[in-house]
C-alpha cells in the first residue's frame, strides 16, 4: 500500500500545478498570441488553432518531466 502513495503524492502536486496555471493562464502574456499560431475569422465563425503555442508548452512540459525523472533516479 505504501508503494501507491507517492504516485498519488505526485498526483496531486501535478494537479494543483495545472490549477494554477488555469487560473493565471489569463494573466500570461503571448499565451496563445504567438507567431505561428493559426486564426481564420469568417462571418460568424472564428477558428483558432494554436500550433506554435502547443509546441512550446510541449517543450516545456517534456523539460519539467525529464527534470523531476532525473532527480528521481539519484
Amino acid at each position: 500500500m505504501s508503494d501507491l502513495g507517492k504516485p498519488l503524492i505526485l498526483l496531486g502536486v501535478v494537479l494543483i500545478v495545472v490549477g494554477i496555471l488555469l487560473v493565471f493562464a489569463g494573466k500570461i502574456p503571448y499565451l496563445g498570441k504567438l507567431p505561428g499560431d493559426l486564426h481564420f475569422r469568417r462571418g460568424n465563425v472564428d477558428i483558432y488553432i494554436p500550433v506554435v503555442t502547443s509546441i512550446v508548452l510541449s517543450l516545456l512540459v517534456s523539460a519539467v518531466l525529464w527534470l523531476v525523472s532525473y532527480f528521481s533516479k539519484k
